[in-house]
């Protein structure tokens, strides 16, 4: 793991900058349809810090937000349309960030992947990862065995 002092991320032009002042865990893979259409990708990454240690440095004025679901908001920049996080109403606590955007993106690695049936049949899952078909029967926030957080 990268020294959690150091590290850092921001999106693709530099206009936003930012670090995270505690170790990230949780970090897997996201193949739900809403990460695909916002990554161009058959997945997104992310990892979890608590929502305290995500720290702007830069670019705060360049961040647009939206509601990709009604529980949870995702912040990108502006300037290039990066994707920089995710926030559910179920973890009002901890932020999910997207891997890419950090620095270093090699200093997590992914754990497991979620809504994997919806990834592309040619995109491979063949990294002995647990997958699952919605959200871990486990997610922190959510009822025991629940693995959908819902509309409401």
């Amino acid at each position: 793991m990268a020294n959690v002092a150091r590290m850092t991320g921001g999106c693709a032009c530099g206009a936003v900058r930012f670090r995270l002042d505690a170790a990230p865990y949780d970090t897997g893979w996201c193949h739900c349809r809403i990460c695909q259409h916002v990554s161009g990708a058959p997945g997104m990454v992310f990892t979890t810090v608590p929502l305290a240690a995500l720290v702007m440095e830069q670019g705060e004025d360049r961040i647009g937000r939206f509601r990709s679901t009604a529980f949870g908001e995702r912040r990108f920049c502006r300037d290039c349309g990066a994707p920089l996080t995710i926030h559910v109403r179920h973890q009002r606590g901890e932020i999910d960030i997207a891997v890419g955007a950090l620095d270093d993106p090699g200093a997590v690695a992914p754990g497991f992947h979620l809504y994997a049936p919806e990834a592309p049949a040619w995109f491979s899952l063949d990294d002995n990862l647990p997958a699952w078909p919605a959200l871990r029967p486990d997610t922190r926030g959510l009822e025991p065995g629940r693995t959908e957080a819902g509309d409401g």
